[in-house]
């Protein structure tokens, strides 16, 4: 067998690399730059790179790779134009910048906390460095935004690739490490304007080519991002800060022609075919007139993605259609996971969300199918619908129906009842309601507030009292004298409109002065005293439990001494007339005999 006189190429640069440090490696690519020399030791770099598993030595690497590419950009290296064996080189270090990128998103899950801060980090500052040099090289004289750079950390966020360092099986099953969230919605989401615009496009994009059931944490980790959001613009004047700098140049008005408007790929022009349309939510509906619509349509059509930034349209339509798109995949698959999404964003529906969309009631339908799940998910949904009815003259005649709906049994023993109370006193607080309506929420409170604990009995007295103040209409339910022997009141029935309530009287209240508990007894007696008082705040009244009850009454200071049997009897339990029998056997146990039955 012939002896081979060269080593494999694998095994050869396999051990060059194990041979050569990080730091010589940096020089001579550092050299190799500023001489127009070689580049092959970057690929010797970003293998080195990969294969380290010490963490110190990691972020030593990454940081080397970081500089190199720095002055690689700087240099104009990755621009258009030159021969063919120029192309082919800017080719192969595109591919290199593309590998180094993937090790860096797939770091941003790494179990060292100081891993994922900096190549986050790196990751935005490679941003702004090749959208720099995007910018210098284009021919439109326009800021540019390197988009598909930017495309890669936002699936890092809402996909999380596993770390190169970790040895894990799936590829995207893990949620946004918590740090790197927080850092990226403090740092960049909330601050800068063109970072928001572009994630929220992306954002959507995501959610549409990603299905949820294959990557799970998705759309948990995107509402994670969304629920930070702590501001966003309201008015034109307010988009002012730019992470990319040479976007902070005001763009031109745009024309009424296409004209100029056409961008290369690199822009991310916005054209009528593009799949990415986000100008169609805010334009009005379909049915207006032809003359409206198109102008609105020309006026839309001629924002470039310079112009797109500038405007606060643009940046609610991006937002919006993030939204219509993230909803109804929450109610797509019915699991527990996702009924706890739904929670957190009705939490913040009524005043992150709506707010900032382009029609809210958009949201209608789906808030609508919400109200059904029942429970703190079908409370806050009306909630929703009533930010919706308030503030943007949205008619939903079934409203107070779906409230009433909500007074069973079990809503006074639910720990979401301090919640209901708070939401329905905001719902009842109106001052134009019928009184018919109002008697039937508040003898319904009263009827279940026969079987409910001493704490929610303390929340529905006050709770009563303030809306018989409002409306003395319904002072005539406390002392009704009725001739009838039963109560006209039908529990049973669906319609609050409809429950002869106000014909009924509060007597069921009424008796919980002879309540075992004295604070409720104490409560329950202002309804026979003058209406003196202007209202409980039902803040007080929303934290009582059976523990701060009983902590109530352990330190409450004793006026008059209890009254107490001073002498105690030795046979407090005799086992009989005589302690045995006759014949010597013990007589019978009064104690055991209580439990004798039959």
């Amino acid at each position: 067998m012939p002896v081979r006189s060269l080593p494999p190429p694998t095994k050869r640069r396999k051990t060059a690399v194990e041979s050569t440090s990080v730091k010589s490696l940096e020089a001579q690519l550092t050299s190799a730059v500023t001489e127009n020399g070689s580049l092959n030791p970057l690929a010797d770099l970003l293998i080195l790179t990969y294969g380290l598993s010490d963490a110190r030595e990691m972020s030593k690497a990454v940081y080397s790779v970081y500089r190199v590419f720095i002055l690689i950009i700087s240099r104009g290296m990755l621009v258009h134009g030159g021969d063919d064996a120029a192309k082919l080189v800017r080719k192969w270090i595109w591919e290199k910048l593309d590998s180094y990128v993937e090790l860096l998103v797939g770091l941003l899950q790494d179990e060292e906390p100081a891993l994922r801060k900096s190549s986050l980090e790196i990751l935005f500052s490679l941003l702004k460095h090749l959208s720099t040099s995007l910018t210098k090289s284009s021919s439109t004289a326009q800021p540019q935004f390197h988009l598909a750079h930017f495309k890669q950390i936002v699936h890092g966020l809402l996909l999380c690739p596993p770390s190169p360092r970790s040895n894990g099986s799936s590829k995207h099953a893990s949620k946004t490490m918590l740090d790197v969230r927080e850092n990226f919605v403090d740092v960049w989401f909330s601050v800068y304007d063109d970072i928001r615009w572009c994630f929220l496009r992306e954002a959507t994009t995501v959610l549409s080519k990603y299905p949820s059931s294959e990557y799970p944490h998705l759309l948990d980790n995107l509402l994670s991002i969304m629920e930070k959001l702590s501001t966003f613009p309201t008015d034109p004047s307010e988009l002012n800060s730019w992470w990319v700098e040479e976007l902070g140049v005001k763009p031109p008005k745009h024309k009424s022609t296409k004209g100029d408007a056409e961008e290369d790929d690199a822009t991310e022009s916005v054209d009528e075919n593009d799949e990415d349309d986000w100008r169609k939510f805010f334009d009005e509906d379909s049915n207006a007139k032809d003359a409206k619509k198109s102008g609105a349509k020309a006026r839309a059509y001629t924002l470039t993605f310079h112009q797109s930034l500038y405007s606060l349209q643009a940046h609610r339509a991006v937002f919006t259609r993030t939204w219509l798109n993230f909803l109804p995949q929450l109610s797509s698959i019915s699991t527990s996971s996702n009924r706890t999404l739904t929670t957190r964003a009705l939490n913040i529906m009524h005043r992150g969300v709506l707010p900032h969309l382009t029609r809210p009631v958009l949201v209608m339908d789906w808030i609508s199918a919400c109200v059904d799940l029942g429970e703190t998910v079908g409370l806050l949904a009306l909630n929703a619908l009533f930010a919706l009815m308030r503030d943007y003259n949205l008619d939903y005649p079934s409203f107070f129906t779906r409230l009433y709906a909500f007074l069973h049994r079990d809503v006074l023993h639910l720990k979401h009842r301090a919640r209901f109370f708070r939401l329905t006193e905001l719902f009842l607080s109106s001052t134009h309601l019928p009184a018919t309506l109002l008697a039937s929420f508040v003898k319904r409170l009263s009827r279940l507030s026969l079987n409910a604990p001493p704490a929610a009995i303390i929340m529905v007295v006050p709770f009563t009292y303030n809306i018989l103040k409002r409306h003395p209409a319904l002072m005539v339910m406390i002392h009704n004298n009725s001739d009838t022997d039963t109560d006209p009141f039908i529990a049973d029935e669906p319609n609050p409109n409809s429950t002869n309530a106000l014909d009924s009287s509060l007597w069921e209240l009424h008796s919980h002065i002879h309540h075992y508990d004295s604070a409720v007894s104490t409560m329950a007696r202002i309804f026979s005293e003058a209406f003196t008082k202007p209202g409980y705040s039902m803040e007080d009244f929303l934290d009582h439990t059976y523990g701060t009850l009983i902590e109530t009454e352990v330190r409450r200071k004793i006026k008059k001494e209890p009254a107490l049997a001073m002498e105690l009897r030795k046979d407090l339990f005799p086992m009989a007339d005589a302690a045995s029998t006759d014949d010597g056997s013990a007589g019978r146990d009064a104690v055991n005999e209580l439990w004798v039955f039959g």
